[in-house]
C-alpha cells in the first residue's frame, strides 16, 4: 500500500460519491476556542462516509464475485452504504442488521433494495449469521471496517479535506470500528506534511483507546453509548495502521457527546447524528490542547432517528 493506493481508490469512487463540502462556523470556533472546519460526510450520498469505502470494495470484486452479491453486518450506516452502492453496480446485497437497530437505518436498507436478515445484537451473532449466507450463497463479505479496500475508500474524505484546507493542524474522527480513522490517518500521513490525526470515542466503548495503551485489540463488556455507530471494536487490519499514524484517542462522556450534538443542529443548522459529534466533543473537552489551531471535525454521518433525540 502506498499513495498510489489512495489515488487509485479516490479515482475509482468518485462517479459514485458526493464530494461534500466543508463548512464552518464562527460561533462554533469562538466556542472551542480555535478554527474548526468541518467535512461534511453527513452529506454523502446514503448520509454517511461509508459510502466510499462500499463503493471502493464493490469496485474492486470480479464480474464473478460480483454475480454471486455481497453480504455485510452493520447496525445501519454501513448497510445502507452496501446497499446503494451495490443496487448502483447492478449487485445483489444481503445485510445482516441486529434486532435493535435503528428503524431509520433498516428502513434506508430496504430503499436501497438490500435483503435484511436480522440478528442478536452481539458482534458474534452478526459475524455468525453473514457467515452463514456467504457459504449458502457465495456472497463475498464485505467487513464496515477492517478490510484494506473499505479503509483506503475511507481514506478519500480525508483527501478531499486537505486538498481544500491543506493547512489543518488536526483532524478529529469518531472511532468506532476503527475504519474511519484508519483510512483518515493514511491520507494525513501521504497528503499532509504535519497533519496530526486523532480519534474521539465514548467512555462507554473505549475499546480502541485501551488497546493504544495494551498494544493488542481490546473489547468493550458493554455498549452503553448513545453514539450507536460506534459500538463495535477494532479489527486486525486497522489496527496496526492505527497504532502507527494515530496521535491519540480522547474519551468523551455521554453529556459531552450529546451536548456536542446539540451545539452542530443548533450553530450549523445541520442534521448529524450522535456518533458524528463525538470527534467535536472531544475538541470541547480539551481546549488548550487545540487553541488557536486550524482543527479538522470529519462529521462522519446524519443518519439519525428525528423521533428520538437525545436532547429535547
Amino acid at each position: 500500500m502506498n499513495k498510489q493506493t489512495l489515488i487509485e481508490a479516490h479515482n475509482r469512487i468518485k462517479p459514485f460519491i458526493h464530494k461534500t463540502p466543508m463548512l464552518t462556523s464562527e460561533l462554533l470556533n469562538k466556542e472551542a476556542g480555535c478554527n474548526l472546519f468541518f467535512k461534511c460526510e453527513n452529506f454523502q450520498k446514503m448520509g454517511a462516509f461509508k459510502m466510499r469505502g462500499a463503493a471502493n470494495a464493490i469496485l474492486s470484486l470480479s464480474k464473478k464475485e460480483r454475480e454471486r452479491g455481497v453480504v455485510t453486518h452493520s447496525s445501519g450506516n454501513f448497510a445502507q452504504a452496501v446497499s446503494l452502492a451495490a443496487k448502483k453496480l447492478g449487485v445483489k446485497a444481503y445485510i445482516v442488521m441486529p434486532e435493535n437497530a435503528p428503524q431509520v437505518k433498516k428502513d434506508g436498507v430496504k430503499t436501497y433494495d438490500g435483503e435484511i436478515i436480522e440478528c442478536e445484537s452481539t458482534p458474534q451473532a452478526r459475524e455468525a449469521t453473514a457467515n452463514k449466507i456467504k457459504e449458502e450463497k457465495g456472497a463475498t463479505f464485505l467487513h464496515p471496517s477492517n478490510q484494506d479496500e473499505v479503509i483506503y475508500g475511507n481514506s478519500t474524505a480525508a483527501i478531499e479535506f486537505l486538498e481544500e484546507q491543506p493547512d489543518l493542524d488536526v483532524i478529529l474522527t469518531p472511532v468506532g470500528g476503527g475504519g474511519l480513522i484508519a483510512g483518515t490517518a493514511l491520507a494525513a500521513y501521504y497528503f499532509s506534511t504535519n497533519c496530526k490525526v486523532i480519534g474521539g470515542e465514548p467512555l462507554e466503548a473505549d475499546d480502541a483507546y485501551r488497546s493504544l495503551i495494551s498494544g493488542k485489540i481490546e473489547t468493550n463488556e458493554s455498549f452503553d453509548t448513545v453514539a450507536d455507530g460506534l459500538r463495535t471494536h477494532l479489527g486486525d487490519r486497522n489496527f496496526p495502521i492505527i497504532q502507527k499514524y494515530v496521535d491519540k484517542i480522547i474519551r468523551v462522556e455521554e453529556g459531552e457527546i450529546i451536548n456536542a450534538m446539540q451545539l452542530i443542529w443548533e450553530r450549523m443548522k445541520i442534521i448529524v447524528e450522535p456518533s458524528s459529534a463525538v470527534a467535536f466533543a472531544a475538541v470541547l473537552k480539551n481546549k488548550e490542547e487545540f487553541a488557536n489551531k486550524n482543527i479538522g471535525i470529519i462529521i462522519s454521518g446524519g443518519n439519525v432517528d428525528v423521533k428520538n433525540l437525545p436532547f429535547g
